[in-house]
């Protein structure tokens, strides 16, 4: 596959270490990203890391001011292999399944589905009421695909850090890119035999 940008986008729903793994395996498999920032995201990003807004500038190849409009993610004649959006908040899962965009982000997304690029949403949010499950029905049907950040138990995670990895890793696989974070379904592991 050509090498193609990738598209980032980070919200403010609970969850931005996605988002930041994100970034981290792109630059790791050499692959260049574009990441718009909702102002949302930059309070989760100091309530739930130490990070500072200019540390996750550095992940990124290319930062865009989600005000900005007129930045390359805004027009299809942009190429890209894609967008994903980790964690992605309800309020931008429903702008983009509207149509009716406010930011870069979400005119990036939109521009995504249009174009019929590969869109993945990181929905985060429990318990889902029947209007988030229409909206995600309705992207469903435009083509997104609505990937949870859902923890896979049967890597035997041993901590937080593989469990996000892999849910990542799991996400890029959906842009075929093979990222080692993912522990690959062997199988189920033989029962231990009990001395008697």
């Amino acid at each position: 596959m050509e090498k193609l940008p990738l598209l980032v986008g980070i919200t403010g729903a609970s969850g931005v270490i996605y988002g930041i793994r994100m970034l981290e395996a792109l630059r790791s498999l050499g692959v260049e990203s574009h990441v718009m920032i909702s102002r949302s995201a930059e309070i989760t990003l100091a309530s739930e890391t130490s990070l500072k807004l200019a540390d996750l500038h550095k992940l990124a190849d290319h930062v865009h001011p989600v005000a900005d409009i007129s930045a390359r993610p805004a027009s299809g004649s942009f190429r890209t292999r894609g967008m994903v959006i980790a964690p992605c908040s309800v309020r931008t899962m429903s702008e983009i399944a509207t149509g009716v965009t406010t930011s870069l982000l979400t005119r990036a997304a939109d521009v995504t589905l249009k174009e019929r690029r590969r869109l993945v949403l990181m929905v985060r949010e429990t318990p889902l009421h029947t209007g988030h499950l229409r909206t995600m029905t309705a992207l469903s049907e435009m083509g997104a695909v609505i990937a949870p950040p859902v923890p896979a138990f049967y890597t035997q995670p041993s901590s937080l850090d593989e469990m996000v990895d892999h849910t990542v890793g799991r996400v890029l696989d959906l842009f075929d890119l093979d990222h080692d974070g993912v522990k690959r379904w062997t199988g189920p592991r033989r029962p231990r035999t009990l001395a008697v």
